[in-house]
């Protein structure tokens, strides 16, 4: 038994020294990268605005919605964010139309309200990991998109291909069945 642990643990070591790291590797140094919910100020103004009343986190049905501890700075205590790759956003937008002051901006569930007002972040395809670039169909990411042909769009061989109207809900990264994502949302707060 005590054998079958150990080769189990080398052949993880080999693989993980056999992966290259990429621009999307987790380095113990990079800083944690986390979404504001949809219809969020700018980070100063939101902190100013925040009460943390968790009202938001309350009526999302989708319960992407956390909130933080201590580890983020005292500033951002109690106050919710998103982490796509756990639990992404669906665009119910019910967090803005609950906010008492205003941190979150209500936005009509509206396509073109949603493509004007919503900016969580931007999504990005790193080639070397989708494996649509990698010669093999895939699409599942165009598929999550809730704005397919709009904010993702796909070539030969489901090749993703994100648009300057990605909202940055997170759902493509979500979806992603690579590991490490070969799709990940870049916060607009960063």
């Amino acid at each position: 038994m005590e054998r079958r642990t150990f080769v189990k643990a080398l052949a993880a070591g080999a693989i993980t020294a056999a992966v290259p790291e990429t621009g999307f590797a987790r380095r113990a140094d990079a800083p944690f990268r986390f979404l504001r919910p949809p219809g969020s100020l700018d980070e100063d103004e939101f902190h100013t605005r925040c009460i943390n009343c968790g009202q938001c986190g309350e009526i999302c049905p989708n319960r992407c919605i956390k909130y933080f501890g201590l580890e983020n700075g005292a500033e951002s205590a109690d106050t919710p964010y998103i982490v796509p790759r756990e639990k992404a956003c669906i665009l119910c937008m019910k967090c803005g139309d609950v906010c008492p002051t205003g941190a979150i901006t209500p936005i009509k569930r509206e396509f073109t309200a949603i493509l004007d007002d919503v900016k969580m972040g931007h999504a990005v395809v790193d080639e070397s990991l989708c494996l649509s670039f990698q010669g093999k169909t895939c699409g599942v990411c165009y598929r999550a998109c809730p704005l397919p042909d709009v904010a993702i769009t796909v070539g030969m061989l489901e090749q993703p291909h994100v648009t300057d109207k990605c909202v940055g809900c997170g759902l493509c990264e979500r979806s992603c069945i690579q590991l490490p994502q070969a799709i990940r949302v870049i916060p607009s707060h960063d």
